[in-house]
């Protein structure tokens, strides 16, 4: 039977897929964790086959904690779990380590049939991130446009609040899209994100 590890921290969800591992007959859960401080205490403890890994968590991001996993646990197979469909996302993750990528909306068996590839030492794509990885080259960047108009206004020096009121959102929306630009282009912070997006001429 394959151990299953579980790092999210949407609970409705959490509780849909252990009972659809459970059930498989194929693996079971081992272990639940809602954030990266919690799953690395308990990997100390117990390694499970499979850890099913969310990227985007209350106390870090799982693209980074990947490295971490592989470097002190090379065994575990990590199968990431998440919302983000874009290609430069997918491809740092996979870069890190992890031997599988789905998306959120995919169906149940699809999960377990990730968790039995993965285990069985292949890689795992979902369909939708399958087709982006062959369509899109070593340099692809693609930015909405909604992306576009805040990376302008974040390398024109507005804070958040400032952003917030000229676009009419909510700070939290702000500061989820800042924190998915910086995911998409792989920079440490802010800062970084404004010098690669003058460098690569992004505005």
């Amino acid at each position: 039977m394959i151990t299953v590890h579980i790092t999210d921290d949407h609970k409705m969800l959490v509780e849909g897929l252990c009972s659809s591992i459970n059930e498989s007959g194929i693996a079971k859960v081992t272990g639940i964790s809602h954030t990266l401080a919690e799953c690395r205490n308990t990997l100390i403890y117990e390694t499970p086959d499979v850890l099913l890994l969310d990227i985007n968590l209350p106390d870090g991001s799982g693209v980074d904690f990947c490295t971490e996993v592989k470097q002190k646990y090379p065994d575990i197979k990590i199968l990431i779990l998440t919302t983000h469909d874009e290609y430069s996302v997918a491809k740092r993750v996979m870069d890190n380590g992890a031997s599988g990528y789905i998306l959120k909306n995919a169906l149940s068996e699809e999960v377990i049939t990730g968790i039995e590839t993965v285990m069985s030492g292949n890689i795992f794509l979902c369909d939708e991130i399958d087709i982006l990885m062959k369509k899109q080259t070593k340099n692809s960047l693609w930015l909405t446009t909604r992306e576009q108009e805040l990376l302008k206004l974040i390398v024109d020096g507005y804070t958040n609040h400032e952003i917030a009121e000229k676009i009419f959102l909510s700070v939290e929306t702000i500061k989820t899209y800042r924190k998915n630009l910086i995911l998409k282009l792989g920079a440490k912070n802010s800062m970084v994100l404004v010098k690669m997006a003058i460098k690569q001429k992004l505005v």
